[in-house]
């Protein structure tokens, strides 16, 4: 093979294996950018990411928390926060799926949605349960702990 085809071939491969390596950082960077927190309910635990946002960051700077969850309408637990939580860059609403965790701004309570729900003006996601979402299947109120989860 010519000296100029295996120098061509070699650019190449450094090209792909380079962007390879850019597109894996990305990936890294945006995990690093998800909070990961608990939800202690007895012994029974839920785990969740919150993304990096300021109503988010306003939030983990309020953990950990001992609430009580309740129902609400029979499709999300509720939980009123110590203090109103900041909304700067959130959008106006959001249309929740079964599983996210969100701050309901004109009221200034966390709602995690265990089925579906329609869109919201006020509504503000916080993140999503990536685990234990069956332990929201409980009727009235439970005290909860909310922490950030331990690294590693």
């Amino acid at each position: 093979m010519p000296r100029y085809m295996l120098q061509s071939l070699a650019l190449i491969l450094a090209l792909m294996f380079s962007a390879t390596s850019i597109a894996d950082g990305t990936a890294n960077q945006d995990e690093r950018r998800m909070h990961a927190i608990r939800i202690i309910i007895g012994e029974r635990i839920i785990n969740a990411t919150l993304e990096d946002t300021p109503s988010s960051r306003d939030f983990i700077a309020q953990l950990p928390l001992s609430i009580d969850l309740e129902d609400y309408s029979s499709t999300e637990k509720i939980a009123y926060l110590p203090r109103k939580l900041a909304t700067t860059d959130a959008p106006s609403g959001v249309d929740p799926d079964i599983g996210d965790i969100t701050y309901y701004a004109p009221w200034g309570n966390l709602a995690i949605f265990y089925r579906d729900f329609g869109y919201s003006r006020g509504l503000i996601k916080l993140g999503r349960i990536t685990a234990g979402l069956e332990h929201l299947s409980y009727i009235g109120s439970k005290p909860v702990k909310i922490e950030l989860a331990p690294v590693g």
